[in-house]
């Protein structure tokens, strides 16, 4: 089993970078397999809705930023975390346009596997990041793995995260929570019951 872990930081080895290392190193443990993925700082278009992705593409036309390879990273994958850094009490707005299109464009490879947010910031707006995050998951009906309490951390710093008892421990709860559900999926992989798809368009 394999968990990807993706770094929505422009930092590769900041704040979120430490919480996302801590889920990993605890999923180790439990011998599961990760990958943390790094968004990276080139710049990233938002969806234009050109649609094309839905022609039978599978992935986004845009191919010059992560969008395309974390699509298909997540074929693979049997869990996700995503953490991001804490901006204006939302998450970094490259990684939403990246989410954004992924989603969109490579929803099959993500429908109905776990998923976890985590956020990092240096003191408020950590909640209101961690349910924008959540949203993803619950539109592809992806089980979201808890932990003992909101995913977050606090520091400005890598070392200000790392002095994060409480924080540090909520990210290996959450790591033991996932291999927990992986394996019970694993055990009774049936598939959830599904009808045919309605949409209500209230403009005629």
């Amino acid at each position: 089993m394999k968990v990807l872990l993706i770094n929505g930081s422009p930092h590769d080895k900041g704040c979120v970078y430490t919480a996302l290392s801590e889920v990993a190193s605890a999923l180790h443990r439990e011998d599961i397999e990760t990958e943390i993925f790094h968004i990276g700082k080139k710049p990233v278009r938002g969806c234009i809705a050109c649609g094309r992705c839905q022609q039978g593409l599978g992935q986004c036309i845009f191919g010059d930023d992560p969008v395309n390879d974390i699509i298909a990273k997540a074929k693979d994958a049997d869990g996700f975390v995503v953490g991001s850094p804490v901006y204006f009490a939302g998450p970094n707005g490259a990684l939403c346009a990246i989410l954004d299109r992924a989603f969109y464009a490579g929803g099959a490879n993500f429908a109905c596997k776990p998923a976890a947010a985590v956020v990092s910031c240096r003191r408020g707006g950590a909640s209101a990041s961690f349910d924008r995050l959540n949203k993803y998951f619950t539109i592809k009906e992806m089980p979201v793995v808890s932990s003992q309490y909101w995913n977050s951390v606090h520091g400005f710093t890598p070392e200000d995260v790392k002095q994060d008892l409480e924080g540090l421990q909520i990210m290996r709860t959450l790591a033991h929570n996932m291999a927990w559900m992986l394996r019970a999926l694993a055990e009774e992989p049936r598939p959830a019951v599904r009808e045919q798809k309605i949409m209500t368009n209230f403009i005629r």
